[in-house]
């Protein structure tokens, strides 16, 4: 359906509510070894891909999405599966994930981008389900591509296991419109590079009945205010947003900056009524947002229900 004029966000759609859990929210243990493993090997415009990481620091970032539509039907994803193996199953088999995925309740496996801590887990998820939907950006590389057909391994992979192939549908996201995954929830790419000599990275909006947008983000490279005046522009009419959730990356490696500092201040102009960050928007940026008396919500536990 197109929009009958070009203000018409309707063709969206709307869905009741959407319910987010966090699988997992820490990308690695120590931030000052991965610091050391980034500069290690060419700094950080050289390839994740080619660099020495300790694989006793990985951990990863994953995500639970539920969504009840409109008319009460229930749909289940997954944005991101984490880093290391182990680790991601031990957090699926906590949460329930895993036994979703086993009996096919989950519907695909939204890949936000290519990092290691948000993709390299991936083994994880294809030993319940090889054959599991993958929507990604369309901008994944060689790398990326090889080590999902189950062609290469990560660098830090230490396991014996032997190597299950996707075997599923891979869908990637067309880039320059949004991308109606159901009614009311919508996949946009922005197209960037990223650090680790990576491109592109896709965020989620949902539209809620009687609440308003909710902004939804594995890493947000883009800036969390990019995400925000996307949203203002081309999912929602409304003058401002109702919910913000997942990785900022706004400090992930330590102390505010005078320009991070202006980012969290510029937040306060899109109104929202729910802000549940963690993964990597860093501890600092959150002690701001409390700070100016932001309605932040723990985003690392639980489940957080927008509707």
């Amino acid at each position: 359906m197109n929009p009958t004029t070009a203000d018409d966000k309707s063709y969206l759609g709307e869905c009741r509510s959407v319910t987010i859990t966090s699988i997992s929210e820490i990308g690695w243990h120590d931030t000052r070894q991965i610091l050391a493993d980034i500069q290690a090997t060419g700094g950080p415009q050289a390839s994740q891909w080619d660099k020495t990481w300790d694989p006793h620091n990985a951990a990863g970032s994953s995500s639970l999405i539920e969504i009840t539509s409109l008319h009460g039907e229930q749909h289940k994803f997954i944005v991101d599966c984490g880093w290391d193996e182990e680790y991601m199953a031990r957090r699926f088999e906590e949460t329930g994930v895993a036994r979703m995925v086993e009996r096919g309740e989950i519907d695909f496996l939204f890949l936000s981008h290519e990092h290691l801590d948000h993709l390299w887990g991936l083994q994880t998820v294809l030993r319940l389900r090889p054959d599991i939907t993958l929507r990604i950006p369309p901008t994944f590389t060689q790398e990326a591509m090889a080590f999902i057909l189950g062609e290469r391994t990560a660098p830090t992979h230490t396991g014996t296991k032997p190597r299950v192939k996707h075997t599923g549908t891979i869908i990637p996201t067309p880039p320059g419109k949004p991308t109606i995954l159901y009614p009311g929830c919508v996949a946009v790419v922005f197209d960037l590079p990223i650090p680790l000599g990576i491109h592109g990275e896709q965020s989620l909006y949902f539209r809620v009945q009687n609440k308003g947008t909710v902004c939804v983000t594995g890493c947000c490279h883009q800036t969390v205010t990019r995400l925000a005046d996307h949203a203002l522009t081309h999912i929602t009419n409304d003058a401002t947003l109702h919910g913000l959730y997942g990785g900022l990356h706004i400090a992930p490696f330590g102390p505010l900056s005078a320009e991070q500092g202006q980012m969290i201040a510029d937040l306060r102009r899109f109104g929202f009524q729910k802000i549940a960050a963690n993964h990597c928007t860093g501890p600092s940026a959150i002690e701001k947002m409390v700070e100016l008396r932001y309605p932040v919500i723990p985003g690392n536990r639980g489940a957080i229900t927008f509707g």
